[in-house]
């Protein structure tokens, strides 16, 4: 499982992760699409605009390895401003490639794109 060094480990003065210390020995938690509904809490919606700020700083347009971003947090996101990189895609697998949706993204998430600190 690779280690994304230096992408934040979660949001800043909360409990919200964004990334895992080691594997599941349990086996990989698998990436599916969790919906959001417009009544979700102001802090879910601040740690979903700061994960993906954290994505964007970190990896830009390019593809990345799913490595130790935390699954809970990343499925929020996923299908929608986060889709896979490659084809076949593994949902289960820490080497799964993904990449920002960035037209997605920027509607879901202006904030995220325009250089204000979420910090």
């Amino acid at each position: 499982m690779l280690k994304h060094r230096g992408f934040p480990g979660r949001l800043p003065g909360t409990d919200f992760q964004f990334t895992i210390r080691r594997p599941n020995p349990k086996g990989v938690t698998p990436l599916t699409r969790r919906e959001r509904f417009r009544d979700r809490r102001p802090p879910d919606r601040r740690a979903d605009l700061g994960f993906m700020q954290a994505l964007w700083e970190n990896f830009g347009e390019d593809p990345f390895e799913r490595g130790n971003l935390d699954a809970g947090r990343l499925n929020w996101l996923f299908g929608r401003e986060v889709i896979p990189a490659e084809d076949p895609f593994d949902p289960a697998s820490y080497d799964a490639l993904l990449r920002i949706n960035v037209d997605v993204a920027r509607a879901s998430f202006p904030e995220a794109f325009d250089g204000s600190d979420w910090k």
